[in-house]
């Protein structure tokens, strides 16, 4: 997916058809290096997304929810 800019708040991704929450779990997952908070002491500080590094995990994800689709399949 390509993407504007390099550095993009979390308003501008959901304008480009992302929602809240999945960018939201993309902010919470462990490990991840990519989304920070500009103020994490003010509650209604902004979040930014490195937009090579979102793209990196959201790859990783769809993998991972493909192959736990197929072993869900596989179960029955």
């Amino acid at each position: 997916m390509k993407y504007p800019k390099k550095i993009m708040s979390r308003s501008e991704l959901m304008k480009m058809g992302f929602t809240e929450k999945y960018l939201i779990r993309a902010f919470v997952s462990p490990g991840q290096t990519f989304a920070w908070q500009d103020d994490p002491a003010v509650q209604n500080s902004k979040f930014f997304y490195d937009t090579e590094g979102l793209e990196d995990w959201r790859q990783k994800d769809i993998k991972l929810q493909q192959k736990a689709r197929k072993q869900k399949v596989g179960v029955m």
